[in-house]
């Protein structure tokens, strides 16, 4: 290598560290750019036991979670129950959470955040506002595009470019509509889905005693006893044998089940469920399940139950005091159509035949007509 080389060489070193010394730079000063609202709260002084309505709303999908009574329901589903954990997570979560990197942005900038705050495109924001119990605003805030960490290590694949997750968000608060900032939680939680904000708790079969599924076509149908020593079915016709497999993994697959979705607004007819296969259950506590299946969309299946229970009064007082509180809590669920999974019910829902033990196939040497006398040749 010649000198002229080596110079060109040593230069190269050079321009390309002090790049390299740039860019970490920056990276580590993507989260703190000098500015007053770094740090602070991003929406002050927030009283969270003040709030009573949360609206969440992306284009025309919204949902409206609503304080009614002390309890909070999801006003697109009915008035049915939302789940108060993640109301209080969102809550808590967004009281403390703090501002760590401003931009200076005008509408026509709003845009290129995903902070539009009009409109129905990828490019709109989700609005996210919190009232009182009189139905004042509390706070209002517009949530935009996720802010991406950068990785330092290059892409495996080149189609995939720089590899990197999100590790914040960038939101327009409605006191200062000049101003995006970015909160360091990707905030993942603010979906307008109702479905996402239902208390998910259903019933619990416990001790099941006897099972049935009745179809419209009684051929199909069928009743599981559980008895000492395992489970039997009951009116068995001459030559039916059950499968013991069959009936004990079917008897039981519906213990816990659960339900993606409340449905509103639907006639029987609409969901099938004016013509329903019908699931019974009694268990040992006194507990009576009487579930209806409907039809099926979107890999669910329409549902609906009704709980009841005749409760013995020679159980202790813990017991008793138990049982009766899983009875109220239960007797609230008929009140609703249910979207429930197909892996929740196609377990339970077989036809008679599906659990007997099947019969030997036919073959040619025991079949009637290769046992029969041979005819006579004629002459």
């Amino acid at each position: 290598m010649n000198r002229k080389q080596l110079i060109i060489l040593l230069v190269l070193v050079v321009v390309i560290g002090g790049a390299a010394w740039l860019h970490s730079r920056k990276q580590a000063a993507s989260w703190s750019k000098p500015n007053s609202a770094v740090g602070q709260k991003l929406l002050g002084d927030f009283q969270v036991n003040d709030v009573a309505q949360i609206r969440m709303q992306h284009g025309a999908d919204a949902v409206d979670l609503m304080q009614t009574n002390g309890l909070w329901c999801v006003q697109e589903r009915g008035g049915y129950p939302a789940d108060f954990s993640q109301i209080s997570q969102l809550l808590l979560k967004l009281r403390d959470l703090k501002i760590v990197q401003t931009e200076q942005v005008g509408p026509s900038q709003w845009a290129r955040l995903n902070l539009a705050v009009s409109g129905t495109g990828t490019n709109s924001a989700t609005l996210l506002t919190f009232y009182n119990a009189g139905g004042k605003p509390l706070r209002t805030l517009w949530l935009g595009k996720s802010h991406q960490h950068q990785s330092t290590q290059p892409s495996a694949s080149p189609d995939m470019g720089d590899q990197g997750w999100p590790d914040g968000r960038y939101v327009l608060a409605a006191t200062n509509v000049g101003t995006a900032a970015v909160v360091a939680d990707p905030l993942s939680e603010v979906n307008p889905d109702a479905g996402q904000w239902l208390d998910k708790t259903f019933i619990k079969v416990e001790k099941p005693q006897t099972v049935s599924v009745t179809y419209p076509n009684a051929t199909n149908s069928w009743e599981l006893v559980n008895e000492t020593n395992g489970w039997k079915l009951a009116a068995a016709k001459p030559g039916e044998k059950l499968d013991d497999t069959q009936a004990s993994e079917t008897a039981e697959s519906i213990s816990s089940p659960s339900f993606n979705d409340v449905a509103v607004g639907l006639t029987p007819q609409q969901t099938g469920l004016d013509h329903p296969t019908r699931i019974g259950i009694k268990t040992s506590e006194g507990f009576e399940y009487a579930i209806n299946v409907g039809g099926k969309t979107n890999e669910n299946y329409f549902m609906t139950v009704t709980v009841s229970a005749k409760l013995a009064k020679t159980n202790a007082p813990d017991e008793s005091k138990k049982l009766a509180d899983k009875l109220a809590q239960e007797g609230k669920f008929s009140q609703w159509t249910y979207l429930v999974p197909n892996w929740t019910l196609e377990p339970m829902l077989k036809m008679r035949g599906q659990l007997l033990v099947a019969k030997p196939a036919e073959t040619e040497t025991n079949s009637p007509a290769t046992n029969a006398p041979a005819s006579p040749a004629l002459q």
